[in-house]
């Protein structure tokens, strides 16, 4: 089982203390149990299908929220709340603890709905669905849909700042921002199944209105398919470096953490840290057309196979640049060697003319390479690799990129891997010594 932690532990029980206080008004409330019943039952059946092969990938629980929110616009809040138990309880996890997650997602859903429908009712929505007055509803169901992403990102928020230790002010970030269109579209077919279920047609036209619905989820499900697929061939590739170059296994991983720390750090939307996250991860796939006895090589190179050595970022970009979701990763693939003063390749840009990208994953790369053992050089401390990074700032690096990743590593840590043994680790050059003539700073 996997470790949870008490805080988190505390965290989800406090969540769902909350959700049974939620519930606890059912039994004197006046509640239309068969609505009740026939709308769980279709959460539930929509959720199955969200795991089926029809969909072919495998979303979270309580990805589908029409019929959640049709709940909410229908029925009493606590009766409302209630659809979403039995497909939360009951829809297979994963992950472990298996039985911890499925309380924290129906004590989650719970929140959520009981809030939607206490603002939808407050605000007099239940009367324009009753009447089928579509446009004076549109208010109340759109203020319950922004009460219902409010509360799954706060307690998104919560779970990810008491169980994953997201610094606070992180942890929130773009959380609502990133929900709040596709829980409004929805929203609206939920507001649309609400009315004709209290149209003369009754339930069953209500259905029709999910057929859309499950034709768009089909066709964006097929979209992250898609990028998985491509992720998985990005995960190939760096597989394939690692292979190649024993000695730095697991340098691509750690850059595109390293890479990833800097974006976050600077303030940049998720997307966007992801993209560099690749473009650190690929880095260095160039070194596949490579001959693998330079890399290998213990000692010196001399000029001419650094020379080959430095065609790798070429290699890479012909690699990579067909593929078009990666964006600015490539040109840091190009440009990760490049220096602020002139000096690198293969180009020799100066300044501004590197794209930010590659000012990003150039810092990483240097960090990590610093506090990473390899055959042609001994790690060094972290306080001394960031020390290194600051001297460098101006001519080497970008000092922007410098001083975040120092802001970053100082909050968070890092705990860098040993990727080669210690058997022919020739002397580590002193801090003082210039990147540029650490061993191993040019491959």
């Amino acid at each position: 089982m996997e470790a949870v932690s008490a805080r988190a532990r505390v965290y989800v029980a406090s969540v769902a203390v909350a959700a049974l206080c939620c519930l606890l008004p059912l039994p004197g409330v006046r509640t239309p149990w068969w609505a009740v019943a026939l709308l769980a039952a279709l959460y539930a059946g929509c959720e199955r299908v969200a795991r089926s092969r029809f969909v072919g990938i495998s979303h979270p629980a309580g990805t589908f929220y029409p019929v959640l929110l049709a709940g909410a616009f229908l029925l009493p809040a606590p009766a409302a709340a209630l659809v979403a138990v039995p497909a939360a309880l009951l829809s297979p996890v994963e992950q472990r603890p298996a039985t911890l997650r499925r309380i924290w997602r129906a004590a989650q859903l719970v929140l959520g709905v009981w809030a939607a429908a206490r603002v939808h009712w407050a605000l007099g929505g239940r009367d324009a669905v009753v009447a089928g007055d579509v446009p004076y509803a549109l208010g109340p169901a759109g203020a319950a849909v922004l009460a219902f992403c409010l509360v799954l990102a706060l307690l998104d928020g919560g779970i990810l700042a008491a169980a994953e230790r997201v610094p606070v002010r992180r942890a929130w970030r773009g959380l609502v921002p990133r929900s709040l269109a596709p829980i409004a579209v929805h929203g609206l077919a939920g507001l649309m199944m609400a009315v004709l279920w209290r149209s003369p047609y009754g339930p069953v036209a209500a259905l029709l209105v999910l057929l859309p619905m499950c034709v768009s989820w089909w066709a964006f499900a097929q979209y992250h398919r898609e990028r998985a697929a491509h992720q998985a061939t990005i995960r190939a590739l760096v597989q394939a470096v690692d292979i190649k170059d024993g000695y730095t296994r697991g340098h691509s991983e750690r850059v595109g953490q390293a890479s990833m720390m800097i974006a976050r750090e600077l303030g940049m939307d998720d997307e966007r840290v992801e993209v560099l996250r690749f473009a650190g991860i690929l880095h260095d796939v160039g070194k596949l057309g490579v001959p693998t006895r330079l890399l290998r090589k213990n000692g010196p190179l001399t000029p001419e196979e650094r020379r080959v050595i430095e065609l790798h970022p070429e290699y890479g970009h012909e690699m990579v640049r067909g593929i078009g979701f990666l964006g600015e990763a490539r040109a840091a693939v190009l440009h990760h060697h490049e220096r602020l003063d002139g000096s690198g390749y293969p180009y020799g840009l100066v300044g501004r003319q590197i794209p930010e990208s590659a000012r990003v994953v150039a810092v990483a790369d240097a960090f990590d390479a610093m506090t990473s053992t390899r055959s042609y050089s001994r790690a060094c401390p972290v306080p001394v690799a960031l020390e290194e990074l600051e001297r460098c700032a101006g001519s080497h690096f970008d000092p922007v990129m410098v001083t975040a990743l120092v802001a970053a590593v100082r909050r968070a840590g890092w705990h860098p891997a040993v990727t080669a043994d210690d058997v022919h680790t020739p002397r580590v050059p002193p801090p003082g010594a210039p990147v540029s003539s650490r061993p191993g700073a040019h491959r």
